[in-house]
């Protein structure tokens, strides 16, 4: 049948047809080359998009790395300011203190000397020690401590001063303390003043 209406086609109508099959083989072929030339160019925007999202990604490590150095810069800052304002604060009469001592050094001088045979000897003794120990006790409520005495123990650099050397009295007080000339103290733990010792040698 279908041999039939192609033979009843004028020629006319059968180059009609012929061109009809061109184009519409023209239009697939075209259609397969816009496919073909969508396809390269989603491969290309894919390649394209990873390599951009690689840069992207080592970006953002470097940003990340960057943060956590800065961040860890800035706690560490942090702490150490915080710990010099404690330090400050705690140690803030210091040379108030430093300069109090002297005056508890003249207190133990005076004790020393007071004669306690008379009766007025003894009442300025009392007088004394009740002075003194009202002022130590205020200096120690602000964190005064006196460096234990050290004499017969071995010379500590951390808390001691020589102010000279001598001859030990016996062996077993070589490069050690002979006697103390002077008392240390520490304020909240840090030595204020060293205690001025004699070494034996």
């Amino acid at each position: 049948m279908a041999e039939d209406k192609n033979e009843n086609l004028n020629p006319e109508q059968e180059i009609n047809q012929e061109d009809t099959v061109e184009n519409q083989v023209e239009e697939t072929t075209a259609e397969d080359q816009d496919t073909d030339n969508v396809e390269e160019q989603e491969t290309a925007e894919v390649s394209s998009n990873e390599e951009e999202l690689g840069k992207v990604q080592q970006e953002l490590g470097e940003m990340k790395d960057k943060y956590l150095r800065l961040y860890s810069e800035f706690e560490n800052y942090r702490r150490r300011t915080s710990k010099e304002k404690l330090d400050l604060i705690k140690n803030a009469n210091e040379e108030l203190i430093k300069d109090v001592l002297t005056i508890l050094d003249d207190f133990e001088r005076a004790q020393k000397n007071t004669k306690t045979e008379t009766e007025e000897g003894e009442k300025i003794m009392e007088g004394l020690d009740l002075i003194k120990s009202k002022l130590a006790k205020q200096l120690e409520g602000k964190g005064l401590k006196e460096i234990e005495d050290s004499t017969g123990k071995d010379f500590d650099m951390d808390i001691h001063e020589a102010i000279t050397q001598i001859p030990a009295p016996s062996d077993d007080l070589k490069g050690k303390v002979v006697d103390v000339i002077e008392k240390g103290y520490t304020l909240n733990d840090k030595v204020i003043r060293y205690a001025k010792v004699v070494v034996g040698a």
